[in-house]
């Protein structure tokens, strides 16, 4: 019987019982055969995003959230206070800057107690103290940030021919911590006038090429010998740099013997004819700098950890 059935065509032993399956769509159609298929989003997807939908009304009623003309909703959340550094006492609705300006009269007054003791101590007995030396650093760094790196940059490079280097232990008003606190305090304004229609080019040269000598640096020593007239009688420069060219702190000059340049960019220029031009422009043009008094900005305590911060930078004296 068994081969009768295999033999007999009327029978398909492959045959089952299954519908295929359909592919549910939209029921749009274009074209007559292109179709939209209906694939519904995961459930899991779809709560998820209700759960979104939920936490932000949530998040509407609690927290400063939609602008309402000028102002915006406050949220029901508790009201904050806090002092500023300035010692104004605020209470208001709860928000992320103020949250910022509490942490911040906790740091102020978790750092109260280390700056009065700063405050009371001499340069030389916080030198000795590990402790006191760190925090003032850390804080005059912060200081030195906001205050002073736009002009003098970042490590006290400073630019030559506008800002002095803070890192070279050239000082131009000294480098003691009180001289260092003074110019920070009061600030400085420096003036070197300039010689153009007081000298002409050759004795400007002339000039140029004794103070390459000064520092070791002159290639023409009848030139040299030249500027030194210059420099020592009617050029008058003796009266601000000395005669011996090591400057004067108390007039901010600057010394011409330590092969640090501060306005002439002498340490660029690659030939002599470069080193002697770079002055000729100082010399002829002549030179106005000053640093702004930040004793209306800062604090004493505030001053007195930049010095040590900027002394240091330069190895002090």
């Amino acid at each position: 019987m068994s081969r009768r059935l295999m033999n007999n065509p009327q029978v398909n032993i492959m045959s089952t019982d299954k519908k295929p399956q359909s592919t549910q769509t939209t029921g749009h159609a274009w074209d007559g055969d292109l179709q939209e298929f209906n694939n519904p989003l995961p459930r899991w997807w779809l709560w998820s995003f209700y759960a979104t939908v939920v936490f932000a009304l949530i998040y509407w009623v609690f927290y400063p959230a939609w602008p309402i003309g000028k102002s915006y909703t406050k949220g029901v959340m508790n009201t904050v206070e806090y002092t500023t550094a300035q010692g104004k006492h605020v209470v208001t609705h709860w928000n992320t800057r103020a949250l910022y300006e509490q942490d911040m009269q906790a740091a102020r007054a978790a750092q109260a107690p280390l700056l009065k003791a700063l405050d009371q101590t001499s340069y030389a007995d916080i030198l000795k103290d590990a402790e006191k030396l760190k925090f003032a650093k850390s804080m005059a760094k912060v200081l030195y940030a906001d205050n002073c790196q736009a002009c003098h940059q970042a490590g006290g490079a400073g630019i030559i021919g506008k800002y002095p280097n803070l890192a070279d232990d050239d000082w131009l008003w000294g480098g003691s911590f009180e001289q260092i606190q003074n110019t920070i305090k009061e600030g400085h304004t420096g003036m070197m006038p300039g010689f153009k229609g007081r000298l002409d080019d050759a004795q400007i040269d002339a000039v140029a090429e004794y103070v390459l000598t000064l520092s070791g640096q002159s290639s023409d020593a009848k030139m040299s010998q030249r500027g030194r007239q210059i420099f020592e009688g009617e050029g008058g420069c003796i009266s601000c740099h000395t005669q011996k060219g090591t400057g004067n702190i108390a007039m901010g000059s600057a010394n011409l013997t330590d092969k640090i340049w501060t306005i002439a960019d002498v340490s660029a220029a690659k030939t002599a004819l470069a080193k002697r031009a770079a002055i000729h422009q100082v010399v002829l043009n002549g030179v106005t700098r000053k640093m702004p008094t930040w004793k209306e900005r800062l604090s004493p305590t505030e001053i007195k950890m930049l010095a040590i911060y900027v002394h240091e930078l330069g190895g002090g004296k």
